[in-house]
């Protein structure tokens, strides 16, 4: 079989409704940046050079070797830690989970092109992630900027009426919502296979479990994906979530990192849920991106 070259995979990128990042969608990213409306959603391999990072995958393949998994889909943090939970107790898999974050080392401040870091450096409002972790949250209190930030989660276990409403996020005081929770409330977290299925029921039921403000940021800002593989749980369950809302949002540009063998994947699974998404991509790792973006954010603010 010949092997499709990158002007070839352009054109059927192109064929199938997705453009790749253009100079004038870096002009417009920046803009979305100093107007505070861009939406960064931070998913796990904006963590790929912290060392000792505990990755899903390699998680579940742990446990999987530990608690004698006995099926084949042993990367599958989600499906792994369901089988624990059947096997012991709901709680099982979740104190195991923070017993892997426990004592977790923070990327390198001194890092000017660490993604945590280059991202808090954005006079952004509004941080949505759906790692456990609290990598983003310590990078926005080491900004080069003065910044307070919040964290919070989605109470998706619960009523509508126990979500928080929030106070108006600015540049100085940012929110980070952790989408899927994270390790210091272990009711927030989203883990096992049942839990995902859940999330998914509960949200569509009840929409106002993703507070107004978090929901009306999607709608109306522009989306920036950094980080995610196309076919795990996380990316999958996060689309799924946001669906409703981007059907509202027509008038802006996403942008959608990934990496060069993903890039038609992940375009063509997109395009399968949003027909009328305006979608631009970035082709090459989140560390390339986000060097890009610093590049070209500090020539914005200093042109």
């Amino acid at each position: 079989m010949a092997e499709v070259t990158d002007d070839a995979k352009l054109i059927q990128l192109r064929d199938i409704g997705v453009q790749p990042l253009k100079e004038i969608d870096w002009r417009n990213l920046l803009k979305q940046i100093k107007k505070g409306t861009c939406v960064p959603f931070i998913g796990p391999d904006v963590c790929a050079d912290v060392e000792s990072y505990p990755h899903k995958p390699q998680i579940a393949e742990k446990w999987a070797a530990e608690e004698e998994y006995p099926l084949g889909d042993r990367s599958e943090l989600a499906r792994v830690a369901q089988f624990l939970a059947v096997q012991n107790a709901p709680a099982y898999p979740v104190d195991r989970l923070i017993e892997e974050y426990e004592g977790l080392e923070l990327p390198k401040s001194t890092d000017k092109e660490e993604p945590h870091r280059v991202l808090a450096d954005l006079p952004l409002p509004l941080y949505i992630t759906t790692n456990y972790d609290n990598f983003i949250s310590t990078a926005l209190q080491r900004s080069a900027i003065p910044r307070v930030a919040r964290r919070d989660f989605c109470r998706w276990r619960q009523t509508p009426t126990s979500n928080p409403s929030f106070d108006d996020p600015n540049p100085a005081n940012p929110l980070v919502f952790h989408l899927f929770g994270h390790t210091d409330v272990p009711s927030s977290l989203v883990l096992t296979e049942h839990d995902y299925l859940k999330f998914l029921v509960n949200i569509s039921r009840e929409q106002a479990l993703v507070p107004s403000l978090i929901s009306g940021a999607i709608a109306e800002g522009s989306l920036l994906f950094i980080g995610y593989q196309f076919n795990d749980w996380d990316f999958r369950i996060l689309i799924h979530t946001i669906a409703t809302y981007l059907e509202r949002n027509l008038s802006k540009a996403h942008i959608s990192v990934v990496t060069p063998d993903k890039q038609q994947e992940a375009a063509i699974y997109l395009r399968l849920y949003f027909r009328n998404l305006d979608l631009r991509v970035f082709w090459g790792s989140c560390n390339d991106f986000v060097a890009e973006l610093r590049k070209r954010w500090e020539a914005f603010i200093n042109g």
